[in-house]
């Protein structure tokens, strides 16, 4: 009856994951400041879903509204907007994202956010990439294509 129970409880947590798809996170900046800013890129059975920018030491959110692939410098991009109409260019490179407003203008680059617990502290984040290498396969296979 145990082994039936954890089984059960096993299906449901993995069906409950795939509902709520994958995200990667990444950020620039130090959590909890004034610099801080962060990306979600969620995806829902490998394609598209939200997408938010979150920044600053009360972590305002907004969403925000992708608008399709893009070079920049040569390099592969894909655009995004704020409900403000504001345009940012993000540039996969390696495990990183590079982010501009301009496509001459400099870049900031922001690094896979770790969501989960730290040293046996905090609450294990199911949905979120598990390292650099899959946040930047989810967001190359729905983001920038």
């Amino acid at each position: 009856m145990k082994a039936l129970l954890i089984s059960t409880l096993l299906v449901c947590t993995a069906t409950f994951a795939q509902a709520q798809g994958k995200v990667a996170n990444y950020y620039y900046g130090k959590p909890g400041t004034a610099s801080y800013e962060h990306f979600s890129f969620w995806t829902q059975d490998g394609q598209r879903a939200d997408l938010s920018y979150t920044y600053g030491k009360d972590r305002k959110e907004a969403k925000l509204t992708y608008l399709g692939p893009d070079k920049v410098n040569g390099k592969p991009a894909f655009k995004v907007q704020f409900p403000n109409k504001h345009v940012l260019y993000l540039i996969p490179t390696g495990t990183t994202l590079r982010v501009t407003d301009n496509k001459l203008a400099a870049q900031k680059t922001y690094r896979w956010e770790y969501e989960g617990p730290v040293n046996g502290i905090g609450t294990f984040c199911q949905p979120c990439a598990a390292d650099e290498k899959e946040a930047m396969q989810l967001v190359l296979g729905s983001y920038l294509k």
